[in-house]
């Protein structure tokens, strides 16, 4: 198990430029290790509009969409639907009710005290490998937070490629102040605001108001309301419909691969070899062409 524990935090980091790792490796030493849990089909959404915009929707706000081992399950189902679509744009994350995520569901929390050491692992696996391949969505991804985010909500905000927050939405890693440590989402928090900050707000468990958490990179933009929200989802869609599909899924993996990697001759091979194999292809050559006839590119229906 704790190779596994290991193999997976190794591959987070690998996304994130820091270390090399063989992904294919992880998944299926993982997958073995997680029983079977039943999904509460409820808890998420996901829809695609006829633009090719997924939208994944955390669909209990009633219970401030908190995480248990039911609502991780669907997410997993939610993510493993969203690779078999074909021709996704970009993945819109939302929330209904007050609260973008709470963190997680005080019952599953309390359970986790009697279990014991091999099924506590196991079920800090489970939200582990979710978060992962949260992470490696490969098309653009946008969270829109309309509301306090705690915790595991944090963590699916770092994961997140861009995020907009209305002013009101505060954002909180209060695992210290119940005794705990913020561990499975640790490694895409750090990634996204750094070992500084993190250090910082990890360890005192304060709030992070939005204009701070813009600061510190946690969100990209802060907008007055859900109207700002919506403004912000319909300009994001018209960039990403101007961009090449398999440029973007392609320049995603790429900052992945160079982030925090010393400028060495083989990062050069590597990004050379990449910008040549995207010149040749047929939507790099498709691009080109309408550039130097100033015509529309072919996947900008706009």
């Amino acid at each position: 198990v704790v190779v596994v524990v290991v193999a997976i935090m190794l591959s987070v980091l690998s996304r994130r430029g820091v270390v090399g790792c063989c992904r294919a490796a992880v998944s299926g030493r993982f997958l073995a290790s997680v029983p079977k849990i039943e999904a509460d089909k409820e808890a998420l959404e996901l829809s695609v509009d006829q633009d090719g915009f997924a939208t994944i929707l955390l669909n209990k706000g009633d219970t401030f969409n908190t995480f248990s081992d039911q609502v991780i399950a669907r997410y997993v189902e939610v993510l493993n639907e969203l690779e078999s679509i074909p021709d996704v744009r970009g993945v819109f994350v939302k929330s209904t009710g007050k609260f973008f995520c709470a963190g997680g569901n005080l019952n599953w929390m309390r359970k986790s005290g009697s279990l014991t050491m091999e099924e506590n692992i196991a079920d800090a696996l489970h939200l582990s490998h979710m978060l992962a391949q949260f992470d490696e969505i490969p098309y653009p991804t946008i969270g829109f937070v309309q509301g306090p985010a705690f915790g595991g909500g944090v963590g699916i905000i770092s994961c997140c490629d861009m995020a907009v927050a209305v002013k009101r939405a505060f954002f909180t890693l209060s695992e210290v102040k119940l005794g705990l440590i913020p561990a499975t989402i640790s490694p895409f928090v750090v990634a996204k605001i750094g070992s500084h900050q993190s250090r910082r707000f990890m360890l005192t468990a304060e709030s992070i108001n939005s204009e701070t958490a813009l600061r510190i990179g946690l969100v990209n933009e802060v907008v007055d309301d859900v109207a700002g929200l919506l403004e912000w989802e319909d300009k994001l869609k018209k960039q990403l419909m101007l961009v090449g599909p398999q440029a973007c899924v392609n320049t995603k993996t790429l900052i992945g691969d160079v982030a925090n990697c010393p400028i060495n001759s083989e990062l050069m091979q590597h990004t050379a070899e990449v910008l040549a194999n995207q010149r040749r292809s047929d939507e790099g050559r498709a691009g080109l062409a309408a550039f130097f006839n100033r015509e529309p590119a072919p996947w900008n229906k706009s």
